[in-house]
């Protein structure tokens, strides 16, 4: 118990630590310096050649989504979830080496090129992702919490960050096994964390990009504009569109979907008018009875052009 208690100390003294070192200390390796400047380079892009023309630049509900940036990638671990993490990895550990196991990596990928394990890494975290993004779609206590990234009404890159705190606990729960087999840990590498960043941004930005045939591969904004779609066909009622950085596995499961341009598409979910538009009763939305009864479905099952 002594192990656990210090475990939890210790995360908390630790991620201070570095986020008070992050916040006085600019450099490159610096994320949350990093954060700032993958945003203002979004922003500028949608001021000067927006894709919806007559959004407001401060789009509504924005300064909530800037607040979801910070909170989601750094307040909440510094709350609970760095130290509570770290628990429970010892815990599975310790689990672990009671029957032997003391080492979960399957693949050595750290002595392949960097480019290479950077690469693996990144399919790998993706594709576990994409399956995951799926779950919080298909399984209706999950999708409770999901309904916070898909109360958006006006698309910008901040979007991007907009999403219940649980979500952070399905992803992170669900990629340790896969990227532990393959030796990368749950913080992976900066520079995934990056590029991953940049595209979410990119996905949810009010811009128009012609990627040509890479739009098979990544991500964009006019596939991801219709995963918000307020309205959908009534075979795909749980949802398209499911890539978080690669579109290639919605091409190959077949949830693709862009009927036509969908700039001026509603977004949102049936019931979306009542949902809470406080951070507050965001984050509570799906752990209190009655969440579910605004609305029990991803969409409607209707499309309208």
């Amino acid at each position: 118990m002594e192990q656990y208690i210090n475990t939890i100390i210790d995360s908390y003294t630790g991620y201070a630590n570095y986020l008070w070192n992050e916040v006085t200390h600019p450099s490159w390796h610096n994320y949350f310096y990093w954060l700032i400047g993958v945003s203002a380079f979004f922003m500028l892009l949608e001021w000067l050649k927006p894709w919806r023309k007559d959004q407001p630049k401060f789009r509504k509900d924005f300064w909530l989504d800037f607040f979801y940036m910070f909170f989601n990638f750094f307040l909440f671990s510094l709350i609970i979830y760095n130290a509570a993490s770290n628990v429970v990895v010892n815990l599975f550990n310790d689990a672990l080496a009671t029957i032997g196991i003391t080492n979960l990596v399957a693949f050595e990928v750290m002595s392949w090129p960097v480019w290479a394990h950077l690469l693996l890494g990144f399919v790998v975290r993706d594709f576990v992702q994409w399956w995951t993004h799926r779950l919080l779609h298909r399984v209706p206590a999950l999708w409770e919490f999901h309904k916070v990234h898909h109360s958006v009404e006006q698309m910008g890159f901040a979007a991007h960050l907009r999403y219940h705190w649980m979500e952070n606990v399905v992803y992170r729960t669900i990629e340790y096994i896969p990227l532990a087999l393959i030796g990368i840990g749950l913080r992976d590498f900066f520079i995934i964390h990056i590029f991953t960043l940049a595209i979410g941004h990119f996905n949810h930005s009010n811009i128009r990009v012609n990627l040509g045939f890479l739009k098979y591969i990544f991500n964009n904004p006019q596939m991801h504009i219709w995963h918000h779609a307020y309205h959908l066909p009534e075979d795909k009622h749980y949802g398209v569109n499911f890539g978080i950085s690669l579109s290639v596995w919605d091409y190959i499961f077949r949830t693709n979907y862009i009927p036509f341009e969908g700039r001026d598409i509603k977004l949102g979910f049936p019931g979306v008018e009542k949902f809470p538009y406080d951070f507050i009763s965001q984050n509570l939305h799906g752990l209190k009875p009655g969440s579910h009864e605004v609305s029990t479905t991803p969409t409607n099952k209707k499309l309208t052009g």
